[in-house]
């Protein structure tokens, strides 16, 4: 199984929405490529309550059966959709995937 972890920080304000406002949308967004694509085994989204200067605002925690159906979620329509939107509101991103 392979693990997929990305934390951004959000923009102030963008696309016309406030940080928490563009974090909801976020979280839906991402929350509903569950159900478009298969290759997604489990997916969480979550939203910082910890207003530390170490803090990220959204986290996404998913899994895969390994590397390619990773790609291939990556790599889906859909999930380009919503990696537009997000590039237009985060200020920074990191990310770890690991095999279990």
């Amino acid at each position: 199984m392979l693990k997929h972890i990305v934390m951004w920080k959000l923009k102030d304000n963008a696309e016309g929405k406030s940080k928490i406002g563009n974090a909801l949308l976020m979280k839906e967004m991402l929350e509903i490529l569950k159900e478009v694509i298969p290759e997604i085994e489990d997916i969480e989204v979550g939203i910082n309550v910890n207003f530390s200067d170490a803090a990220y605002d959204v986290v996404l925690y998913s899994k895969f059966k390994d590397e390619e159906a990773l790609k291939t979620y990556q790599d889906h329509p859909e999930h380009l959709k919503v990696a537009e939107f997000v590039g237009k509101i985060n200020d920074n991103r990191i990310v770890v995937d690991y095999l279990d």
